[in-house]
C-alpha cells in the first residue's frame, strides 16, 4: 500500500461514500493528494473504479467498493472490506445522499409528499448515515474522525423539501449525539453543511433558480465541490483535533442573510 508521506492525511485510511461524483469525488482527490489511502464506495461501482484508477495514476492508493447505504448488509460489508484491505479505518466521510429529484418529489409541499418518497429520503439520507457510523465506529480507535455530509437544509427550513430538511436536521442531531458518546474514546464526529454546490444533485435546477441563489449568496456564486472537500479533509485531519460535534456551514454566507 502506498500513502503519501506529506499532507494533512498522510498515511491515514479514509473511507468516502458517494465517492464516484460531486463532493465525494472531489474529497477523494483532495484526500489522496494530502497523503491518504482512500476507499471509494458508491452504488456506481464503475464510476468509483474509474476514480480509483485516476488516483492510482497520480501515485496514491485507492480502492473501489460497491455500497448501498440504505442496505445494512451492504454497509457492514463495505466497512469490513476496508478493514480487510487496509487493516484499519482512520477517517470517514459519509457523503452518499439523494435529493428530491431522485425520489420523484420535486416541488411538493409537506402534505403532498407520498409515503414512498418520504421513506426513500429518510432511508438514504439519515438511516444510511447512521448505518455507516454504526459500523465505522466499531472499526475505529482513538484519533479517528467521522465527517457526515449534512446541508444548510439541516440548519434552516427549505420550501418544497421538508423530507430532505428533516433528514439533514436528523444528520446534525445524530452527529452531535455521537460526538458526545465517543468523545472520551478519542473519536471525533462532525458535520459539514454545504450551501448550493455545483454538483449533479442540482443539475435539474433551472438557470433562473441558480442565478437567484447566487444573487442571495453574499459571496455571489455557488460553491465548487473542491471548496467543500477542503473542509472535509481538514475535519478528518489532526489539525482539527479539538473540533467535535460541530455543524460547519460552508455556504458562502447563504444562511446569514
Amino acid at each position: 500500500m502506498q500513502g503519501g508521506g506529506q499532507g494533512l492525511l498522510a498515511g491515514k485510511i479514509v473511507l468516502i461514500t458517494g465517492a464516484a461524483s460531486g463532493i465525494g469525488a472531489a474529497t477523494a482527490r483532495a484526500a489522496a493528494r494530502d497523503g491518504a489511502l482512500v476507499a471509494l464506495a458508491d452504488r456506481n461501482l464503475d464510476g468509483a473504479r474509474a476514480l480509483a484508477q485516476e488516483i492510482a495514476q497520480s501515485g496514491a492508493t485507492a480502492e473501489a467498493l460497491a455500497v448501498d447505504v440504505a442496505d445494512r448488509d451492504s454497509v457492514a460489508a463495505m466497512v469490513a472490506g476496508v478493514v480487510d484491505r487496509f487493516g484499519r479505518l482512520d477517517a470517514a466521510l459519509n457523503n452518499a445522499g439523494i435529493g428530491s429529484n431522485e425520489t420523484g418529489s420535486t416541488g411538493l409541499r409537506t402534505g403532498e409528499l407520498d409515503y414512498e418518497s418520504w421513506r426513500l429520503m429518510i432511508d438514504v439520507n439519515l438511516t444510511g448515515v447512521w448505518l455507516c457510523m454504526k459500523h465505522e465506529l466499531v472499526a475505529m480507535t482513538a484519533g479517528a474522525s467521522i465527517v457526515n455530509m449534512a446541508s444548510i437544509a439541516g440548519l434552516v427550513g427549505m420550501p418544497m423539501a421538508s423530507h430532505y430538511a428533516a433528514a439533514k436536521h436528523g444528520v446534525i442531531g445524530l452527529t452531535k449525539s455521537a460526538a458526545i458518546d465517543y468523545g472520551r474514546a478519542g473519536i471525533r464526529v462532525n458535520a459539514i453543511c454545504p450551501g448550493y454546490v455545483e454538483t449533479p444533485l442540482i443539475a435539474h435546477s433551472s438557470a433562473d433558480k441558480l442565478e437567484a441563489i447566487a444573487r442571495k449568496t453574499p459571496i455571489g456564486r455557488l460553491a465548487r465541490p473542491e471548496e467543500i472537500a477542503d473542509q472535509a479533509v481538514w475535519l478528518m485531519s489532526d489539525r482539527s483535533a479539538y473540533v467535535t460535534g460541530a455543524a460547519l456551514a460552508v455556504d458562502g454566507g447563504f444562511t446569514s442573510t
